[in-house]
């Protein structure tokens, strides 16, 4: 998706394109999340999670001073109940799709990421920013309440108590308290973000794609169960990737002190 009506644009890096880098394409609204922009990226996460050759997925933004400033409300303004619910459904779908990437996705924040924007980030495992950037979820200062996984998803990356403070009072944070609060991974100096991320996501992409795809599966499905039911699914993603052609691969490359060929299968 690479037209001039596309709303994202995606661009390979590396030299076998392992890195792939979704850049939020909607200048004109800061990135706010239309009905057309939602289903955009729910088509480009689902050709993305079919693709064996993408090893990390870096979230970026074309405007300097936004990610994403969330919904568009100015598309909401007229709604009806019936139309605000018929949405809700396409939106799920397009949070849900960054969620459920198979690989690793990395979110670079430069500038803004407010409400739904900053629950793309949320859906992303890892988030990089710029020194000058802004976070939060103002939802219920609208009269919602976050509904792109934000309230379940900041709860479990900061904890209750500090999820609660940020959704209650709807307020915004700057880079360095939301590195402090653990809300943001890494805080880059300003312009630099998606430097940073492309450079973590090649790091990762050197790695085993098995390896890396079993790990963050056995971590996302692990989270939330109790620690014996949690180091099952483990055992079955350190089954899956021992018995690849990866581990193969791994174990020849580290005797004959050479640079691994994945197989990635």
């Amino acid at each position: 998706m690479t037209s001039d009506e596309s709303m994202l644009q995606v661009t390979r890096h590396g030299p076998e394109g392992h890195v792939v880098e979704v850049a939020l394409n909607r200048p004109q609204a800061m990135n706010a999340i239309s009905t057309a922009f939602a289903e955009q990226i729910t088509a480009v996460t689902a050709e993305l999670s079919a693709d064996p050759s993408a090893r990390a997925v870096v979230l970026t933004s074309t405007h300097e001073r936004a990610f994403c400033v969330g919904a568009d409300l100015k598309e909401r303004n007229n709604f009806t109940d019936q139309q605000m619910t018929e949405q809700r459904l396409i939106t799920q779908l397009a949070y849900t799709g960054v969620l459920n990437l198979p690989m690793p996705a990395i979110a670079v924040v430069e500038g803004f990421a407010l409400g739904g924007g900053f629950e793309i980030a949320l859906s992303c495992d890892l988030i990089v920013a710029g020194e000058e950037a802004t976070v939060g979820l103002p939802e219920v200062s609208v009269g919602v309440i976050p509904g792109g996984g934000g309230t379940q998803l900041l709860t479990r990356r900061v904890g209750w108590s500090r999820a609660a403070s940020m959704i209650f009072t709807a307020r915004r944070l700057t880079a360095a308290q939301g590195h402090q609060l653990g809300v943001l991974d890494e805080v880059v100096p300003a312009g630099t973000a998606r430097e940073h991320g492309l450079d973590l996501a090649s790091t990762i992409a050197g790695n085993s794609p098995v390896g890396v795809r079993n790990a963050k599966r056995a971590m996302r499905f692990g989270s939330d169960v109790d620690l014996a039911t949690g180091l099952q699914i483990e055992d079955s993603g350190w089954r899956a990737t021992a018995l690849s052609a990866d581990r193969q691969e791994g174990i020849a490359a580290f005797v004959e002190k050479r640079a691994p060929r994945w197989p990635g299968k």
